[in-house]
């Protein structure tokens, strides 16, 4: 199939503040910062120093952010009778109806840093924000707003050698695709150039509800991997992002289902306590081996698209090191759980194993899993701090009492959303592909 090229540009928030809590053979342990709880307090004064959000629409001024990451919205409905958006809590942000029929609302209390899906509820009925601009997500095209980080710098744009994602089609017969399907490439800056050089590669999947564009829209992948391999601190490599479902057999397949999987977190959602993510007993639940993952069935047809039709698309088609030892497969929430369960039947074709909020390899799948210890490279796991860090660590040390080196990381003051992976792939990338 011919490769469609696709470039493009990406527009990042403002403020700097990096923690890192990363181990490879240690537990982790982190320090929550005042300053982030400081501003959470629902009882302050809301500063009146808002500025449109970085990912509005051009010319848009709503939704707007402030330096207490507090978000305000303001929509035209003069015929409403409600209009409520979904961030802010549980409940939402409802707006208030003022003469000119314009609806102005600002959340109760202050949002986690990074990038968050919302939608507006007009008289019951389901809407984008005109001002904002479109992310898949939650299996539809969700508005998009960013809360500053402080620690924005890792993923912003920078006046670095960049590479490059486009867009292939690759045929796909267990689907039936009338179309081939789609995935997204990054190749890293100098693959064009340096025309006889070869690379590793990194399957890098999204979550429940979320597509292709997740991972380098979203997430910033392209972003942060340029930045990292110009201050030399990952090895240049390709990542292969594509749709993680199938539509094949029972449970979450559908796309553009409205239904949600038993006990797994919708990727993206903010706030709130996401049930199931690394909070399972080991071989059980979500990240599981088990029968227990609800997202079994749909990693078993998915694994045929991968591992059958798109690994040998990508090797025919790209400059790879077409080996075990070079290729590595991670994800974020769903995505996490299929990597565990794609990479553990299929030691011989991938080395490096990535899960983030996506649960754990625990001590039970390695004495499971044949040749573990002597054909898996990287073991690592990763979640929010207002996930279930507690589990993560517990695990930590199981494998390394066990012999097996891991590494654990947790991101501070985040719960199930993308600042939590983003931070995670910025850990995990340097860990790859190090021989």
């Amino acid at each position: 199939m011919k490769k469609l090229d696709l470039l493009f540009s990406c527009v990042v928030p403002t403020r700097l503040f990096q923690h890192k809590y990363i181990m490879k053979t240690a537990i982790l342990g982190f320090t929550l910062v005042a300053g982030l709880q400081a501003a959470a307090q629902t009882n302050e004064a809301v500063l009146e120093d808002f500025k449109p959000s970085t990912l509005n629409q051009p010319g848009q001024k709503f939704p707007q952010v402030n330096s207490q990451r507090y978000a305000r919205f303001r929509i035209l409905a003069p015929q409403a009778q409600s209009v409520s958006v979904s961030l802010g809590g549980r409940g939402g942000t409802p707006l208030t109806k003022n003469e000119d029929g314009v609806w102005v609302g600002t959340t109760a209390k202050a949002l986690d840093e990074g990038f968050h899906y919302f939608h507006l509820t007009v008289d019951g009925g389901t809407f984008n924000d005109p001002g904002a601009l479109n992310f898949y997500g939650s299996t539809r095209w969700e508005s998009g707003i960013e809360i500053p980080a402080q620690d924005k710098d890792f993923y912003a744009v920078k006046e670095v050698p960049h590479g490059r994602v486009q867009q292939v089609l690759f045929p796909s017969k267990f689907t039936n695709s009338v179309t081939a399907r789609i995935a997204y490439v990054y190749t890293p800056p100098g693959y064009d150039q340096e025309t006889s050089k070869r690379y590793p590669v990194l399957y890098l999947q999204h979550g429940w509800g979320e597509n292709e564009y997740a991972w380098w829209n979203q997430g910033r992948a392209n972003l942060i991997m340029d930045n990292l391999i110009a201050e030399e601190k990952a090895r240049p490599f390709i990542i292969v992002m594509t749709y993680g479902l199938t539509n094949e057999g029972p449970g979450p397949g559908a796309r553009r289902s409205g239904g949600r999987p038993g006990a797994a977190a919708t990727a993206g959602s903010t706030n709130a306590s996401p049930a199931g993510t690394n909070t399972a007993p080991a071989g059980e639940g979500p990240g599981g081996r088990g029968g227990g993952n609800p997202f079994a069935g749909v990693a078993a047809a998915f694994e045929v698209v991968l591992v059958d039709e798109l690994l040998p698309y990508i090797d025919a088609n790209f400059r790879t090191l077409p080996d075990q030892p070079h290729r590595g497969m991670a994800g974020l929430s769903m995505g996490g759980m299929e990597t565990k369960i794609i990479t553990l039947k299929h030691l011989d074709k991938f080395s490096h194993i990535g899960l983030f909020s996506g649960g754990v390899i625990a001590a039970t799948d390695v004495e499971k899993t044949p040749g573990f210890k002597e054909k898996v490279k990287v073991v690592f796991c990763s979640c929010g701090s207002r996930e279930n860090p507690g589990n993560l660590n517990s695990n930590h040390e199981t494998l390394e009492k066990a012999g097996i080196k891991n590494t654990a990381y947790v991101s501070p003051e985040t719960a199930h959303e993308f600042l939590t992976w983003r931070r995670s792939l910025r850990e995990f990338a340097p860990l790859l592909f190090t021989d």
